[in-house]
């Protein structure tokens, strides 16, 4: 194994140098990649990637709280088309919550209700939602509090700018390119490397913040180490205390990190739960923070989270995807390869799908996106509950 290592650096310098790379940052990076690869097998994220980079573990609650279920559970099966794309994309759950009742529940390739699977970018809105308790808290005074105030290297030009409500509803300015398919560029650098959040402070903010929506997963990253900053506790201690305790995860959680040295959150994505579990960040939006009575988010923070904060780019408010399907207003978590939590309030209904695969976009969503939110409300349209 030492030698294979070895060998894998040496083809590496080589090809750095051929290739006239700056040897002394690319050349750790390209070796991380390449022992990632090595374990991995493969060059394409997972949502097994928690068996392959260290984690920190965020213990369940201390009061578990199981979803009730409804007394039509799985009493529809799935429509055909719903069963053929699960098979199709790789589903490995799929979950319908009616009136906060489990309605139908559905686990593929020996997944279970207790199965991790990575969040991806569903961590996004995690990271907003703390960000909202931070306020509540005090830690931090609004939305419009300035990033260069907690994290040094933010007071000059357009940076001086930047709030942590630009990076809640990104529209941080960053220089970034959200590159999923690039090996080689910083999205796929900020996956692997072990020196993430020094790679985050190296980019510049290029464009005036707080103007115009651009996704990227650097914005939700520097929002949690300002948070970090703010509140002197790391990000997975403050989920585990605000969130994971109080609304009752009936398992433990993964939280990937960049490494034993520096042991910095992925903040952006990879939070390994369950469907259930991951249900109950919808559940807490859909009543407006409020949690078995207790207000642990300020109602105004959730109303501005689910609105658009750019009349031009309706499809996205602080932390969470928005839209509409057959007339119905929805926001929702969205991670790549299709995990998704879908909130319809009005109907006070929750999708969660998780899954291996997902189809290219339609406009501003995935296309499967529209499947699985279409197919359950012909589900739940064929019976009353």
């Amino acid at each position: 194994m030492k030698y294979l290592k070895s060998k894998i650096g040496l083809i590496i310098s080589l090809f750095l140098i051929f290739c006239g790379f700056n040897f002394s940052s690319e050349i750790i990076y390209l070796s991380e990649l390449g022992v990632t690869v090595y374990k991995m097998k493969r060059t394409k994220a997972d949502i097994t990637d928690y068996k392959y980079f260290e984690n920190i573990e965020i213990s369940k609650s201390s009061s578990p709280q199981p979803w009730p279920i409804h007394k039509n559970y799985n009493l529809i099966q799935e429509t055909k088309n719903l069963k053929k794309t699960h098979a199709k994309l790789g589903t490995i759950a799929y979950l319908i919550i009616k009136n906060d009742s489990i309605w139908h529940e559905k686990y593929y390739k020996n997944y279970n209700q207790n199965s991790y699977s990575n969040s991806f970018s569903m961590a996004k809105s995690i990271v907003s939602a703390t960000m909202g308790k931070a306020i509540k808290d005090g830690y931090f005074k609004s939305i419009d509090d300035k990033v260069g105030f907690y994290i040094k290297g933010y007071s000059e030009g357009f940076a001086a700018k930047l709030t942590i409500g630009d990076l809640s509803s990104m529209s941080s300015g960053l220089d970034w390119d959200e590159s999923y398919t690039n090996i080689f560029g910083v999205t796929a650098k900020s996956y692997i490397t072990s020196e993430l959040n020094e790679l985050i402070k190296s980019r510049s903010i290029i464009e005036e913040p707080g103007k115009n929506f651009k996704y990227y997963s650097a914005s939700t990253q520097l929002l949690a180490m300002s948070i970090e900053k703010a509140t002197e506790n790391k990000i997975s201690n403050l989920v585990q205390d605000w969130f994971v305790e109080p609304l009752g995860f009936e398992n433990n959680a993964l939280w990937q990190i960049d490494g034993a040295k520096n042991k910095s959150i992925k903040a952006y994505c990879c939070f390994n739960s369950n469907a259930r579990d991951f249900a109950r960040f919808g559940k807490l939006y859909k009543d407006f923070g409020k949690w078995n009575g207790i207000q642990i988010l300020d109602s105004s923070f959730v109303v501005k989270s689910i609105k658009p904060r750019f009349e031009k780019s309706p499809e996205y408010g602080y932390g969470f995807w928005l839209g509409k399907i057959n007339e119905n207003n929805f926001f929702a978590m969205r991670g790549i390869l299709g995990q998704y939590v879908i909130i319809l309030p009005e109907k006070n209904i929750i999708i969660v799908r998780l899954g291996q695969r997902n189809l290219e976009k339609n406009n501003d969503r995935p296309k499967d996106f529209d499947i699985y939110l279409k197919e359950a409300l012909i589900m739940l349209e064929s019976v009353k509950v």
